[in-house]
């Protein structure tokens, strides 16, 4: 029997309030869903429910009919008998909390290696222990610990040991920008100065634990837009597994269950290419949506980006002749459809590069 699933990918608990409408992103897993699965939704997304699930349906991508309009981790508890999926096993922002209470009654293991690896001082110095190679990097208890030391590489970037959605990682050309970056910082917060990778490509290998197996799932180029994540692009050349391959399998023993994801610097010099283990992220990432969905409808090449529309409702935007077509393999299909509601939306590209730089030209005309 086909085991049912109620997902909750509702970001809030471990995002930072800087990432306009992070409320709506818990749509995004939808495409990953099948018909008999429950799926946790802000209210403010039934508006579109129908614009989405009519999209879908042309497409021929299946997903949940069952949507809950309550992202409250409070309605897992109303399902015992449901296997759960969520963004993070854990309630990153409030441990402690009766949410994080009940993760750890769920699954012990699970909550102590997403703590664990969540902290990028951990995941520098199991890195270290493992053998996985990893740039230059200092880890201190505090800012004082930093301040002490003379000899750091620049220009490196300044880390809080846990973020919340990159939320205080500063880059420091020199040592004056970084005495100046510690002034902001709590003396008690966990630190790490990592010397900055000049990187050909950034990269996002995915793994996924199933049956207390842990596989490579895909790796995907980051596709960038100046220094900021915009979107991932697969296949690519870039196949650093072997590295990675004793933390994954470290993180599967100690627990960890579902999809997990490690950030990855590729540098070529002389036609050889050199890869930088950069952190972990411990939960589903950007890239694991679309994803899941070119796994489900056998998508060779594609491309995720995010976009910024003038409409806000999926109703008002013409996707005729664009959508996907599973006979050709090629189209757009909506990915974060729920942020339409503040003009934006991540979309795949389903096709060669050709094609897919063909349909971001096509798309922008109609956003």
């Amino acid at each position: 029997m086909t085991q049912v699933t109620i997902f909750n990918h509702d970001i809030m608990h471990c995002t930072h309030d800087a990432v306009v409408g992070n409320y709506l992103y818990s749509g995004r897993v939808l495409g990953m869903t099948e018909p008999q699965d429950y799926i946790q939704l802000h209210p403010n997304l039934q508006s579109e429910w129908q614009a989405i699930t009519e999209h879908y349906q042309r497409i021929g991508l299946s997903h949940s009919h069952n949507p809950i309009w309550d992202v409250s981790f409070q309605k897992l508890r109303e399902y015992p008998d449901t296997q759960v999926s969520v963004f993070i096993f854990g309630d990153a922002i409030n441990q402690g909390s009766s949410d994080d209470d009940w993760f750890r009654n769920q699954n012990q293991d699970w909550l102590d290696v997403v703590e664990f690896i969540n902290s990028k001082n951990n995941f520098i110095r199991l890195a270290q222990n493992l053998s996985v190679n990893i740039p230059t990097t200092i880890c201190a208890e505090n800012k004082a610990e930093l301040e002490q030391l003379s000899e750091l590489p620049y220009p490196c970037y300044l880390k809080p040991a846990v973020s919340v959605d990159g939320a205080g990682i500063n880059r420091c050309e020199n040592q004056q920008q970084l005495k100046e970056a510690l002034v902001n910082i709590a003396d008690n917060v966990s630190l790490q100065v990592q010397q900055e990778v000049i990187a050909d490509k950034f990269l996002n290998l995915q793994y996924q634990v199933r049956a207390d197996k842990v596989e490579p799932l895909a790796a995907t180029e980051q596709i960038l837009d100046g220094f900021a994540h915009n979107g991932n692009r697969y296949p690519t050349i870039h196949q650093p597994w072997d590295m990675l391959e004793p933390m994954a399998q470290w993180m599967a023993e100690k627990g960890m269950k579902g999809i997990f994801a490690f950030d990855v610097a590729a540098v070529e010099e002389n036609n050889t290419s050199s890869y930088y283990a950069i952190e972990c992220n411990p939960r589903f990432n950007g890239a694991s949506y679309p994803t899941g969905i070119a796994i489900k409808l056998n998508i060779a090449s594609w491309a995720s980006e995010n976009f910024d529309t003038q409409y806000t409702s999926l109703e008002d935007i013409d996707l005729s002749g664009l959508e996907f077509d599973k006979e050709t393999g090629t189209g757009v299909i909506l990915v974060n459809w729920g942020s339409i509601l503040v003009g934006k939306l991540s979309i795949l590209l389903a096709g060669s590069l050709e094609k897919q730089n063909e349909l971001k030209t096509l798309l922008k005309e109609r956003l």
